[in-house]
């Protein structure tokens, strides 16, 4: 194992490793030589649970971090690891905390739980000094053997996570395990047992150097290729998981996911929803191959860097514009509404603190509810990070890993002013239950096709698009429209000539009056005419207008 000596230094590390993730931008996607595997195709999801994974909206939690259910586990497990005041050890949070919020979650729209690892954790890291941390985050497994599914004694035990999962899928909802096959624990039995299982200290090559020194598995190697699956499959076994979301998939080479991991999963428990963490951030094509290598989905970081740009910092929406159309045509409909779309998580600043310091809060909340409606409104699957909802403040790890606040649970509680968070957070817990809302009832915007309608091109900040399919179903048609300039705007967009919607939806809506759906200052209603419709929004705002 290879640890940093100076504690600073660890520190800085351990926590870019927290998620087991470090970003690449512009980065050519890794390769490997010849498969080592028998080429096995991936099962593919079904056509019937693709769509009911369309609809879904998933919630990231930190189980440390988001409520503590029972303050008995707290000093259960590796010692010196319990200290709520020390931003990289454990807080008290655990999966009786989330058993007991799930109504929370579910007011709030949310239809899947996504939790960080529950996997046992490897001692205290760097002891005894100021860059002491320890894996409240679940990413530093201490992994021995294939059958041990040990679960964090400071979360709970393995009654708690089959009764969260339980009580999930008795209110409709379902569970994402979040697993990791990349890399194990600093200093983890495994490592002991079988130091020959680990790639050499090394620089510069994403799939064979360990990442932050964390010891790096030799997937190319059958035998730990084996065990790595089998370790997934088994919990896969013990547990009725909905979904996994794969840690660090960039990290591992693409045969062993497509040779291995995949057709051994999918053979243990079918119709799983795979997510792979594919942190790039140069485009589609370079997310593509995780796909075509097995996964359903990936996590759509290049629109998130657009998002960034243009709603958090006052950008342009030719970026997202951009983004959109890169996914779109790269991945084809199909896969891009099953994209994963973010505004942030536990890897990256949190989207409020992105623009900035000077900018006034009032302006801030405009540019956050902004980013928010585009999450569920455009092709994907929306997430959504816990405390987003809240108008949650935070920094680079581990600042924007916070403590979940007592205050969150009530109505009243979300009325106040609070360090932290933008003030009155009931006004963004309020929209992003709308939001999910319109997105359940208007089947348009879940599965329905995209057109682009305008963008800025280099003048009126405004993007507007349509969302839909040909159907009588109410909902099934919309047009989304948003307005990032500091003054209202207006503007005529050509549904008529517009080849890129069905011929069918093109002369249903040529003559059509619209309903907005958000309520956010647009006007009520909108009437095309002759193919031509007028998109009029006051200033860093937006409106979601529904085909009647």
């Amino acid at each position: 194992m290879s640890r940093p000596a100076a504690p600073l230094a660890a520190l800085t590390l351990l926590l870019l490793a927290a998620c087991g993730q470090l970003p690449t931008s512009q980065g050519l996607t890794p390769q490997v030589d010849a498969p080592a595997f028998a080429a096995l195709a991936p099962q593919a999801l079904s056509s019937s649970a693709a769509d009911s994974w369309r609809q879904q909206v998933i919630y990231l939690a930190l189980p440390d971090r988001f409520h503590n259910g029972s303050v008995a586990n707290d000093n259960a497990g590796q010692p010196y690891c319990f200290d709520p005041a020390w931003p990289t050890k454990f807080h008290g949070g655990d999966l009786a905390g989330l058993r007991s919020k799930l109504g929370y979650l579910k007011d709030l729209g949310v239809g899947t739980l996504w939790t960080t690892p529950v996997y046992a954790q490897v001692p205290e890291v760097n002891p005894r000094t100021s860059g002491a941390s320890c894996g409240y985050h679940g990413y530093w497994p201490d992994f021995r053997n294939p059958s041990d599914l040990a679960v964090e004694p400071k979360l709970g035990t393995a009654s708690d996570l089959s009764g969260l999962i339980a009580d999930l899928h008795a209110n409709g909802m379902r569970y994402m395990m979040d697993m990791v096959v990349n890399h194990a624990g600093y200093g983890a039995a495994v490592t002991r047992s079988n130091p020959g299982w680990f790639h050499p200290d090394c620089s510069g090559d994403d799939v064979n150097c360990p990442l932050a020194g964390l010891p790096d598995f030799r997937q190319e190697d059958s035998t730990v290729a084996a065990y790595l699956t089998t370790l997934s499959k088994n919990w896969t076994s013990a547990y009725a998981i909905d979904a996994i979301r794969m840690d660090t998939a960039k990290h591992v080479p693409l045969n062993y996911w497509q040779g291995s991991w995949v057709p051994g999963v999918l053979a243990s428990r079918s119709n799983t929803f795979l997510l792979a963490e594919a942190f790039l951030t140069g485009g589609a094509s370079q997310l593509k191959p995780y796909l075509d290598a097995g996964f359903d989905s990936t996590f759509n970081f290049p629109l998130r860097n657009a998002l960034v740009s243009a709603f958090a910092k006052g950008g342009s929406l030719d970026a997202v514009a951009g983004s959109v159309q890169d996914y779109v045509g790269t991945l084809g409909l199909s896969r891009a509404l099953l994209t994963v779309n973010l505004l942030d998580n536990h890897d990256v600043p949190r989207f409020l603190n992105e623009p900035g310091y000077g900018v006034p809060e009032d302006e801030i909340r405009r540019r956050c509810h902004l980013g928010l409606a585009a999450l569920f409104t455009l092709p994907g699957i929306p997430q959504l990070y816990y405390g987003n909802e809240l108008g949650m403040y935070g920094g680079a790890d581990p600042d924007n890993r916070r403590d979940m606040p007592s205050w969150a649970w009530t109505s009243s509680g979300r009325s106040g002013t609070y360090s932290g968070f933008l003030p009155n957070p009931g006004l963004t817990y309020n929209l992003v239950q709308k939001l999910a809302g319109v997105r359940r009832n208007n089947p348009g915007l879940w599965k329905g096709s995209y057109a682009e309608l305008w963008r800025p091109n280099g003048g009126t900040n405004v993007f507007a698009f349509y969302r839909g399919y040909s159907d009588s179903t109410v909902g099934s048609r919309l047009v989304v429209a948003f307005n990032n300039s500091p003054a209202s705007a207006s503007v005529t967009v050509n549904i008529g000539a517009n080849t890129a919607i069905s011929s069918a939806d093109r002369t249903y809506l040529a003559s059509r009056t619209f309903d907005d759906l958000a309520g956010q200052g647009a006007p009520a209603t909108a009437t095309s005419s002759g193919g031509l419709l007028t998109l009029s929004l006051p200033a860093k705002t937006f409106a979601i207008y529904r085909a009647r």
